[in-house]
């Protein structure tokens, strides 16, 4: 085995370890939950207060998923994970964890709050009746643009799945959830 596959298999290895130890097995369900809340809480706060327009996009949501913390890491092979939770109505109806697998040229880790807003029932519904739901193949989701003026691109607005994502350093460019993969927690 070469070097880089070995650095790669082994950082793979910490997300895969890292991923199970934030699993539901042997902990407090009403705790994580109440965890996952908090932090949902928090990142909408977050995103309401760098993203101008994105408090008024997502009241007209008829539900949000938001993913306070995706990890992400890798090194020419990588993944990432998250737990959140659906609000409709602006109460938790579910939880859910994403996960995705990437492969190119990347190396390193990094955290991001991640929110999809579905702007039609229909793609709530569907959504919800899912046993696994992914990006880009069951709806693509567009990624929102907020321009130097502050207002979101109104083209971009008018799609059914519409997204926002956050880094440590603020709103990310240039980002696609396609092929990330979407699955409700039971606990």
């Amino acid at each position: 085995m070469d070097k880089r596959s070995f650095l790669s298999a082994g950082l793979l290895g910490v997300l895969a370890a890292a991923c199970t130890t934030t699993s539901i097995k042997g902990g407090d369900p009403a705790a994580k939950r109440a965890s996952i809340d908090a932090g949902v809480d928090s990142s909408l706060s977050r995103l309401y207060s760098q993203a101008p327009g994105s408090r008024e996009m997502t009241s007209k949501a008829k539900g949000v998923l938001v993913f306070p913390a995706v990890v992400s890491a890798g090194l020419g092979v990588g993944g990432s994970y998250g737990q959140g939770a659906l609000r409709v109505g602006g109460k938790t109806v579910g939880y859910y964890s994403t996960t995705a697998a990437s492969v190119g040229l990347l190396a390193g880790a990094d955290s991001k709050a991640v929110y999809v807003l579905f702007m039609t029932q229909e793609s709530l519904d569907k959504f919800r009746a899912s046993n696994g739901w992914t990006a880009g193949a069951d709806a693509s989701v567009t990624m929102l643009k907020v321009g130097a003026s502050a207002a979101v691109d109104t083209q971009t607005a008018q799609q059914p799945v519409v997204g926002y994502a956050l880094s440590n350093a603020g709103l990310m460019a240039n980002l696609s959830l396609d092929g990330t993969k979407i699955n409700k927690l039971d606990f």
